[in-house]
């Protein structure tokens, strides 16, 4: 194979390395702006609001806590029922109730909250079709 003519370009293991300068307008490097590498100002980034993810926190602790609480309940209750006290079946199935009522709130408010969480973070970017071969 002999010499690549003027402005031809070539592919393959002949190729330009990749240290070579960019070919076209859209491989040009980036030009930095001076004012962009200040820090960052607090008034030029949003506040970052903490109280909803704190009422959602406290909310989950509340209702962990509760359920905790109610299983406890439940089993003194039908420790009692299997004594002889036929009330206590009815204080059993309802503390049986408002646990799983308890334990169905804290997790959807811990989905909230990792809902929350991550759309205070930047998507990634989707996967190229064919891998890293076909970034190349």
């Amino acid at each position: 194979m002999g010499p690549v003519a003027d402005g031809a370009e070539r592919s393959g293991r002949h190729a330009a390395p990749r240290h070579a300068a960019p070919r076209s307008g859209r491989d040009a490097p980036v030009q930095l702006d001076a004012s962009r590498l200040s820090p960052v100002r607090q008034t030029d980034a949003k506040p970052r609001q903490t109280a909803p993810l704190l009422l959602l926190a406290l909310g989950i602790t509340a209702a962990v806590v509760a359920w905790g609480y109610l299983v406890y309940l439940a089993i003194d209750f039908g420790t009692t029922a299997r004594n002889g006290d036929s009330t206590a079946w009815w204080f059993l199935a309802l503390a049986t109730i408002g646990a799983i009522a308890c334990l169905f709130v804290g997790m959807m408010l811990g989905t909230r909250l990792v809902n929350r969480i991550r759309a205070g973070t930047p998507p990634t970017a989707p996967p190229t079709p064919g891998g890293r071969r076909a970034v190349r």
